[in-house]
């Protein structure tokens, strides 16, 4: 178990949320190739699978087992909505 993976557990996240703050630290080269495996892992469509991880994000838990990871996507979150408020 790695040591995120203790810290996500130590914190009282579920299984499904250490796994999706785990997959969240991959970089993926094709879009597609998410979506895939969001399916294969996790059996939710990928727009399921994003509103899961946007709740996540935003709680304090989360943020205390991978604080890097969650503050990276809430600044990209947050740049995703000011692009779309500037259109």
């Amino acid at each position: 178990m790695s040591a995120q993976e203790e810290s996500a557990i130590n914190t009282g996240l579920s299984d499904l949320e250490v796994r999706i703050l785990d997959f969240e630290g991959n970089w993926w080269r094709y879009a597609g190739a998410k979506e895939a495996a969001i399916k294969e892992l996790f059996d939710v469509t990928a727009p399921r699978y994003y509103q899961l991880l946007n709740d996540l994000i935003d709680r304090d838990d989360a943020l205390a087992a991978s604080p890097m990871l969650v503050k990276r996507l809430r600044r990209l979150r947050e740049a995703r909505m000011a692009t779309r408020i500037a259109r």
